[in-house]
């Protein structure tokens, strides 16, 4: 098949979609598919290059030439409706490249829309966060506090906090155009549950499965020196948590829980943050900035156990994965997909969003407890399987072989759970 994948960021931007899009990009072309990317161009990237077998094209659109819309912001995001120039690049790409499959997977969809009759390619696209229904993504309320769903003056609110005077403009297009998504989209992938719930799909007639995110076979199979970095952790094991460090995703919850535990190890925090928790540390917290793939895993495999005290609807945080990869334990929060991936009292533990006091005790019993943390990593490793590329990638390419064979899109009624028996 020939496939074309959309996606506004992809490496050398390091993220949980970017780092799916490439997964996936290469995953297809190893099983023998014809793969490009299209991803929006930024300074000092080349507008086109190859990775491995898969064609990378980076475009331009109009809006990114008003540096100014974007602040200081490195990423120019595409916005969620049709950008003129970014529709005729891709209108070159797809002469060129005559995809069957368009497999989009955020806002650049939106400059592929008035290109779909025209293209004769099935769209696909995989929901990694709340985008049909939530500007701000992860359904967060002003940023702070969990969304108890949309509303026009409660949307504007919360537009105007996180775009500033762009705010109105984005929610309308976002607004509009998603309704066009709905009606053009041959099958919506919500990479959980809980995100299917978010983005309206349920008990609706639009089609969608189920289908989480995904890490490689091999993905805990890290060789060679160690990151200097890693090196100076402790050989003794550490908490680890890895990620945006910001309020939504629980950092400061989880600073609050690492104040009262009894003795702790070292807590190491890897990712990005402009978090004010973070300019004042309990003592034995080490802050990272974000670190290629290859250290994040040597960073598990050296770990005692992993936290994802997740405050916003966390979609399916690949980094719970690459834990459970590692035969570590996760302690995450009861929201979002967390909730797919980890099962309680088993793998891991899941605790109530925001409750400092469940994840204080759940960390201090891993901590006390080396048997537990040790059998419970054991079944995360088995868990994990439902979640690696082998399973995974063969339901996308049924989706695929469906939407193109059977000369329709798939119905809607078919099997949307994650694990073992939906990827039979």
């Amino acid at each position: 098949m020939r496939v074309l994948l959309l996606a506004q960021f992809y490496p050398p931007f390091q993220g949980g979609i970017e780092r799916h899009v490439d997964d996936l990009g290469k995953a297809l072309a190893e099983r023998g598919h014809d793969v490009a990317v299209v991803s929006l161009w930024h300074q000092g990237l080349p507008e086109f290059e190859l990775n491995g077998n898969v064609r990378v094209y980076r475009i331009r659109g109009a809006l990114h030439r008003l540096g100014w819309l974007f602040g200081k912001q490195k990423e120019r995001h595409a916005p969620p409706f049709p950008d003129p120039e970014s529709v005729a690049a891709l209108r070159r790409i797809i002469s060129k490249e005559k995809p069957q499959i368009v497999h989009a997977h955020n806002w650049i969809v939106h400059s592929f829309l008035p290109l779909k009759s025209w293209s004769r390619a099935k769209l696909v696209m995989s929901l990694h966060d709340c985008e049909l229904a939530c500007i701000q993504m992860r359904f967060m309320y002003r940023g702070s506090e969990p969304c108890s769903g949309p509303k026009i003056a409660k949307c504007t609110r919360c537009a105007v906090d996180h775009y500033g005077l762009r705010g109105p403009v984005i929610l309308a297009g976002n607004l509009i155009f998603s309704q066009l998504q709905k009606a053009l989209v041959d099958m919506f992938l919500p990479v959980s549950n809980s995100i299917a719930e978010a983005s309206q799909l349920v008990d609706t007639k639009l089609p969608y499965q189920i289908i989480p995110n995904f890490v490689s076979d091999s993905v805990a199979d890290v060789e060679g020196e160690l990151h200097e970095q890693i090196a100076a952790l402790p050989e003794s094991g550490y908490i680890l948590q890895v990620g945006s460090l910001t309020p939504d995703k629980g950092v400061g919850v989880l600073l609050e829980a690492y104040r009262g535990l009894k003795s702790p190890p070292l807590l190491a925090l890897i990712g990005w943050s402009e978090a004010e928790q973070l300019h004042q540390l309990p003592p034995n917290v080490k802050v990272i900035d974000p670190l290629p793939r290859y250290a994040v895993m040597q960073a598990w495999q050296r770990s005692l156990f992993a936290t994802v005290p997740s405050l916003c609807r966390d979609a399916s945080p690949t980094v719970t994965l690459e834990a459970m990869a590692c035969q570590k334990p996760v302690i995450g929060s009861r929201i979002g997909g967390i909730t797919d991936q980890i099962i309680d009292g088993e793998t891991g533990f899941l605790i109530p969003p925001g409750d400092v006091n469940a994840l204080r005790n759940a960390m201090q019993r891993l901590i006390d407890d080396p048997a537990l943390r040790s059998k419970m990593g054991a079944a995360a490793k088995v868990k994990v399987a439902d979640f690696q590329a082998r399973r995974v990638l063969d339901r996308i390419e049924k989706v695929y072989e469906q939407l193109l064979y059977r000369g329709h899109s798939c119905d809607a009624s078919v099997d949307r759970e994650i694990g073992v028996a939906g990827a039979s």
